[in-house]
């Protein structure tokens, strides 16, 4: 591990570890090194120590990912063990970056506080505050105070929600930067009565949506000038699945890649897809919309890497 001179990590580092087994899709080519620290001490003075032209990737559940199939030149950092506790304490929720949303939301429910908005959001928190994750017309940018991160240079800072800019899908949080943990300000409620919507959320979920294949979420964001900032006001009045429908891409395939017949706009390895597949099927979905419909949908899922492999030293 030569890129590394003036620090021996004490969690794990791996070079060329393979990344499809840590996505939702099972697609992907390897990262160059993968990096899992002990804790934020050990995470802090890693990239610290990591030369500033090496690029860093924070992962999480690989939920809302494709990695392309020539994996990424650069460093991937993902948390685990350590950075996923839970805390409750009057009405704030102190979570770590790699606790999954949907435990977040049921331990606030067993305490009596209203996040039940995570509990059908795929993957953990850490992403969920980067993209400003929503459903049933609550954000992350409704409940949040304060995320704790550690910057590219190796420092840790706390910084207001209001600093990240929190819109539709989006933050302003620098690509480099990794959050370790967050924290949320949530209503109260009575116990029984959040668990009792999360379980009609879950069966309104799985009724709608491919939840027993292969998916990454939902693939394009609702078309822009019919969806808000990511507030909770945001009615979402055009859908993405409304005009993917309208282009004819209901069920459409590509290789082992799938337009689920479900749900539309859920992109699906049916079986063998490759990333090339699943990235070229979405691709191809946009031109139709783009055709029928007038509108340039916008990827949800986010797409990292590069497409060839690293011997062929294609894009």
């Amino acid at each position: 591990m030569s890129i590394l001179t003036a620090y021996t990590p004490r969690g794990t580092l791996t070079e060329h570890r393979s990344l499809a087994d840590l996505t939702w899709l099972r697609v992907g080519g390897p990262a160059d090194l993968f990096f899992q620290p002990a804790d934020r001490d050990d995470l802090a003075a890693f990239l610290a120590a990591l030369p500033e032209e090496v690029d860093v990737f924070p992962m999480g559940v690989g939920s809302n990912l494709i990695v392309r199939d020539g994996g990424l030149r650069a460093v991937v950092i993902r948390l685990g063990r350590g950075f996923n506790t839970i805390d409750c304490d009057g009405g704030r929720v102190v979570a770590g970056a790699a606790a999954l949303d949907a435990h977040v939301a049921r331990r606030a429910a067993q305490n009596g506080l209203d996040l039940t908005f995570l509990r059908t959001i795929p993957g953990a928190i850490g992403g969920a505050v980067r993209m400003n994750a929503g459903c049933y017309g609550a954000y992350v940018a409704d409940h949040l105070l304060e995320v704790e991160v550690v910057t590219r240079q190796g420092e840790v800072k706390t910084i207001p929600a209001q600093d990240l800019n929190l819109q539709y899908r989006q933050s302003d949080l620098p690509q480099g930067w990794v959050i370790t943990k967050a924290v949320f300000v949530a209503q109260p409620g009575d116990p029984q009565a959040l668990e009792a919507r999360m379980a009609d959320q879950i069966a309104k979920r799985d009724a709608s949506q491919p939840t027993k294949d292969r998916s990454a979420g939902s693939t394009f964001r609702n078309p822009a000038g019919y969806s808000s900032t990511g507030r909770a006001d945001d009615q979402h009045d055009l859908k993405a699945w409304k005009v993917i429908d309208d282009a004819g891409m209901r069920g459409a395939k590509l290789g082992g890649a799938q337009m689920s017949e479900m749900h539309s706009n859920f992109l699906i390895n049916a079986g063998g897809a490759t990333a090339a597949d699943l990235e070229d099927l979405g691709e191809e979905v946009r031109k139709k919309v783009l055709q029928t419909s007038g509108i340039s949908l916008q990827w949800e899922i986010m797409r990292i890497g590069t497409r060839d492999t690293p011997e062929e030293g294609g894009q």
